[in-house]
């Protein structure tokens, strides 16, 4: 499958420690670079000593993305580099979009044809943080007969998705899985020549895009994670709050482990526009990250405090509620 693409490549190059080396897939826009880079410095600050990682990042090629931020991960973490791959904007002429989420959004639906010299690699999303080293996962979950391996997205336990899967697109609600973390068995996927396949379904209006094209082409050929390697706002929920409703889908001790160190993904609201679950661990991070501004980080909570300080006192007696109720809890 022919792509028209531009790459530019790190100055280091990626030769050392080949037996652990983890390939490793972003895709954003300029938009998206200060939580990138700091989605990423989780990654490598959370790295084993002996753990390579390769980073491919896919972007508009129409877009001059900053490389500053990247440069300086590179510098600071010598078991890193990256990749950098422009997406020809023409490839996604036509595609769906919905709820403000553009047609970037399907890049990962190339990752296969992209990056063929890897039978199999990782994706993520950005609004991401790495709580772990990956390369446990991804060295010891075999491939063998699935396309892609994720987390169980708890779709049938939603009252408005269930029906969508099961009704529209015919697929079972309780096997959707989530799209911002995933492995993808690349070789298996070449071979069988799914990505033609998902991108002839880009202009269809799928209510969560790719999400659902990988669903329903990949379905029968899934493989199901534990749920530290996408923790969700709705699997912290649930943990939280119901821990019944899950407790069917994975035991006491992965739900334990995810909310201890699992992959905490934001796929709702952003931690960095607002007060969301979890927000708190992506601020720690943004601390620790060589991108740390200490106006902006003072600038988000004044204002945060600023609104709490308008609320009425009904309101500041339910925050609390919430905060004793749900906050303190411990595992």
């Amino acid at each position: 499958m022919a792509l028209d693409l531009f790459t530019v490549r790190s100055i280091k190059s990626c030769n050392l420690l080949e037996m652990n080396k983890v390939p490793i897939v972003f895709a954003f826009d300029n938009n998206m670079v200060m939580p990138a880079c700091v989605c990423i410095s989780s990654l490598l600050m959370n790295a084993k000593q002996d753990t390579v990682y390769d980073i491919f990042v896919l972007y508009p090629i129409t877009q001059e993305l900053p490389r500053d931020g990247f440069e300086l991960l590179d510098k600071s973490f010598p078991n890193s580099c990256f990749t950098f791959i422009g997406v020809e904007d023409n490839l996604f002429s036509g595609a769906f979009e919905i709820r403000g989420i553009n047609a970037l959004t399907y890049y990962r639906l190339l990752i296969p044809e992209l990056i063929p010299q890897y039978a199999k690699v990782l994706y993520s999303d950005v609004d991401v943080i790495f709580r772990c080293d990956l390369s446990d996962v991804y060295f010891n979950t075999n491939m063998e007969g699935c396309y892609i391996a994720g987390v169980n997205s708890l779709s049938h336990l939603h009252k408005d998705r269930a029906p969508y899967y099961r009704d529209r697109i015919g697929i079972d609600p309780a096997k959707v899985i989530y799209a911002g973390n995933l492995i993808i068995n690349s070789e298996l996927m070449r071979a069988d020549g799914v990505v033609k396949k998902m991108l002839s379904m880009i202009k269809d209006k799928y209510q969560f895009q790719d999400l659902d094209i990988l669903n329903i082409v990949c379905s029968g050929k899934i493989k199901y994670l534990p749920p530290f390697f996408c923790l969700t706002t709705d699997i912290s929920e649930y943990a939280s709050m119901d821990r019944e409703k899950i407790l069917g889908i994975w035991p006491e001790d992965e739900i334990s482990h995810a909310m201890h160190s699992g992959i905490v993904h934001y796929n709702g609201k952003k931690p960095w526009k607002g007060v969301c679950i979890n927000f708190d661990i992506w601020w720690e991070y943004y601390r620790m990250s060589l991108f740390f501004n200490e106006r902006d980080y003072f600038r988000f909570f004044k204002n945060r405090l600023e609104e709490l300080d308008g609320l009425s006192l009904w309101k500041r007696i339910k925050v609390l509620l919430r905060y004793f109720v749900y906050g303190r809890r411990t595992y």
